[in-house]
Parts: C-alpha cells; structure tokens; sequence
C-alpha cells in the first residue's frame, strides 16, 4: 500500500538510534540454563532487526495519518514478511505478540505500554534497563519488564519529554515531564544517575476518585469529609500536607470537588497533574530556563499572573520555595478559600517548612510578622500519610488556634488513632472526633453553610478482629 512503499532516506527521518533500541517487552530470563538465556538474546536480536527494515519501509508521514486499527493490520503484514525472510519459526501468538511490541515501540513507549495499559498500577519505578518495579495497592514489586539497555531507555524518556516541549542531555540531566493522561515523570540521566538512566511515573488516571470511593477505602470517615466540604464551601483556606506518595494531590483533587461552579479558579504546577471538575478553570505550568539560563517561568511569577486574572480561588499544586510568601500575601488580600499541598510530617511541620519557604523570598521580612501572616491566612490542615500496609489515610484535620512563643499553633479536630495490626498485616484503628469544637464554626454560619448535629459523633473502626 502507498502508506507503507518504501522510501529512500529522507530529510527528517531519524537516524538508526530509534531503530538501534529495538521492541522488547521481554521478562527477565529465568536461572534454568544457558538455552534460557541464548533464547532471551536471540529474541532481542530478532526484534532489533524487525524494527530497523521496519523503520525503512515505513513512510512514517501517512502511518501518524491513519487509525490505529488500519495501520496495526498493514504492520502486521510487513513483520510477518520480514519474519519469513528471516526464516524463523515461531507460533501465532509468538508473531502476534512481536506486531504489538513493534506497535508499541514505534507509536508508543515501547516495554511501558502494558504498565500504563494495567490501571491497578499507581507507580512505575525504573532503576536501570533491567529493573522495573510497580506500585498496586501500595505494593512494590519487581516486574519482569526489561528494556534492551541503557539507550534503549534513555530513547523512551527523550520520546516522553520532548512531546511536552522539555528535553533531557547532560546539560539537563533532570527533568519534570507528564503523560497525556495527566501521570507525573521524572527522570534522571549520567552524569548524575550512576548506573544508568532511572525514571518514575506517578500515575494519574482518567477516573478522579469521588468522595464515596474516599469512605468505602476508609481513607477518611463521612463526618470528616462533610466537615471538610463545609469549610471548602465556606471559602476557608486549606493547607494539605503529608509525605512523598501520600496522597497529597488525591486529596486536593477531592476536596477542589466542593468549590462552588460559579467561581474562577486559577491553578499553578510545576507539572500540570490536578484534576479539577469545575468548568471555570485556568491552569498555569511553570517553565524551566533553555541552556542559556534565560526564558524560565517559576511559580513566584505565576503566582502574580494569576492575581491580576481576577481568581475566586489560587491553588498551587505544591509550595516549594519563594512562591509560598506570594500566595500567602493573595490570601490575606481577598483570594480566601485557596488551597495548596506542602512536603510535612505533622501540622505543625508544615508551618515551620513554609516560614522556611517563605524566607526563600529574600525580602527582609522579620519572623514574627511572616508567622502572623500564617497564622491569619490558613485555617485548616489536613494531614495525610500512607501507612505500613500500604493504604492511605487522612489521619487528622487540624484548626489553626493563633499564635504562642513565635510558633503557630494547631487543635485536631478529627483523627486517626492507630491501636495495631491485624494478622494479616492490615493497619488497626479509628476515625474519631479530639473532643474539641472548632471555632470555624462561627466562619461556618455567617456563610450559610450548616452541618449536622451529629457530625462530631461519629467513630468508625479501621481493620477491626
């Protein structure tokens, strides 16, 4: 067919580096004897072959032009000719298999489609061309997914970033990136990756997860999620902080969910990854600077973009430097109800870890004027954690009270207490109320939004025996 003639080098056309990587979504050869392993090699042989006299028969113009479904069946046809001249035998499904790999390799990312095709899967974890690890259910395990080497994975992570305009090369050897579906990548190259290129994908799904699938996991109990809901509808602004993994964004994603439609929200990231329902939405990204340090945008001047776009609501995907002095200042000039996540153990961590941001800002401001600042702008801490056995929870809100001895000072209002662990190494606890009524609940009223009178009653068992 005219789509696959064959086609003399052209101008454009990638040199042999895209073909020098080869197909392979392979397992790891078993420990049963050299033939294993002989097999193992000869497949990639095999496959690298298939893919270059692919990469020259292909007119890579009019395939990106066709459905997906046409050009897998006109593919199908060239491999199984390339097959017979390479006199191989091999069964249906063994050549079925080599047309999705080739598939993938050229059209997508090569070993990684089945992972990112698996929808269990939270975290993919690259060490190297030989280890691929997964995260399902907050478990890792080593997966028998190999790339072919060192520039076989490097070719995959250039293919990723620079479908985002971002590149990656010892000038840059660390980068942010994101797939189409909204998964957050970063990648590390040599120099600074010892052993080779490493990279993470943190997957972020189509399907938001909904405040009933927040209660059924027992990430967090009705009364607090309902609680949460009011000050969110009440324009009370909200800090979420936790560790690496923790849940941070999936509960900022949550929580965005009770933002009234009719306001104008502006979101800053650094990688765009949130998922906001609202039909009103702006969403800024930060840009890195080119190889002559010029051109970059950070979050700081975003940050004052955005207050002059007339937003109801600012939320920064995550404060990590001088930017949190400029959202903080929006807050206390009218931009009430913003939300943002923060790297923190507990609440009282993450006050301490903005001061320290905030000083990034370099304007001189004394302490205590920047701890009042705090102190006034943000009302609520919501502070998650993973856990031993791997499940996620909101293990407490917390309420601003004031200021005492220069520190900024927090009252649980719900809580996660943890009384052990199950037989089967399943986290045992409860959601519970501290005890203390919050004084938000004046803010609550005078906004018109009313909760029920028995939201502070009740207690909900995690993993009981």
């Amino acid at each position: 067919m005219e789509s696959f003639r064959p086609v003399s080098r052209r101008v454009g056309m990638k040199p042999p580096t895209v073909a020098k990587a080869g197909p392979v979504v392979e397992k790891a050869p078993t420990p049963a004897g050299t033939g294993n392993l002989r097999a193992t090699s000869r497949t990639f042989e095999l496959k690298g072959e298939i893919h270059r006299k692919l990469i020259s028969v292909l007119n890579l113009d009019k395939v990106n032009s066709l459905p997906r479904d046409r050009v897998r069946m006109e593919i199908g046809r060239v491999v199984e000719k390339l097959l017979q001249e390479q006199r191989v035998p091999m069964t249906t499904a063994e050549e079925n298999q080599i047309i999705e790999e080739v598939l993938d390799e050229v059209f997508g990312l090569g070993p990684l489609e089945p992972l990112l095709k698996e929808p269990s899967i939270s975290d993919i974890l690259i060490n190297g061309p030989n280890k691929v690890y997964v995260e399902r259910f907050g478990k890792l395990t080593l997966t028998g997914i190999r790339f072919k080497d060192n520039a076989h994975l490097l070719h995959v992570i250039e293919k990723i970033v620079s479908k985002v305009g971002r590149r990656v090369d010892e000038a840059n050897p660390i980068v942010d990136a994101r797939l189409p579906d909204g998964s957050r990548v970063n990648a590390i190259i040599p120099p600074l990756a010892l052993d080779g290129p490493s990279m993470s994908i943190r997957r972020f799904g189509k399907h938001v997860i909904t405040s009933e699938e927040l209660i059924e996991k027992k990430t967090i109990m009705r009364s607090m999620l309902e609680f949460m809901a009011a000050c969110v509808a009440a324009k009370t602004t909200v800090l979420i902080s936790g560790g690496t993994g923790s849940g941070k964004t999936t509960t900022l994603n949550a929580m965005s969910r009770f933002i009234p439609e009719d306001e104008r929200v502006v979101t800053i990231e650094d990688t765009a990854e949130l998922q906001l329902q609202q039909r009103h939405v702006v969403k800024f990204e930060t840009r890195p600077p080119n190889l002559n340090k010029e051109g970059g945008i950070n979050q700081r001047q975003l940050v004052r973009t955005a207050l002059r776009m007339r937003p109801d609501r600012i939320i920064i995907g995550e404060c990590r430097g001088g930017e949190a002095l400029d959202m903080l200042q929006a807050m206390n000039t009218g931009v009430e109800g913003s939300m943002t996540t923060i790297h923190a153990n507990t609440p009282r961590d993450a006050f301490s870890r903005l001061e320290a941001m905030m000083l990034m800002a370099d304007l001189e401001i004394p302490s205590k004027v920047l701890i009042q600042q705090l102190a006034s702008a943000i009302k609520m801490v919501c502070q998650v954690a993973r856990l031993q056995d791997g499940s996620r929870k909101i293990t407490s809100i917390a309420e601003v009270t004031g200021v005492e001895e220069g520190r900024v000072m927090t009252q649980d209002i719900f809580f996660f207490e943890r009384t052990g662990m199950t037989a089967d190494g399943k986290v045992k606890g409860r959601f519970k109320w501290s005890g203390v009524k919050p004084k938000i609940l004046d803010r609550l009223r005078m906004a018109g939004v009313t909760l029920r009178p028995d939201i502070f009653d009740e207690v909900v068992e995690v993993n009981p025996e």
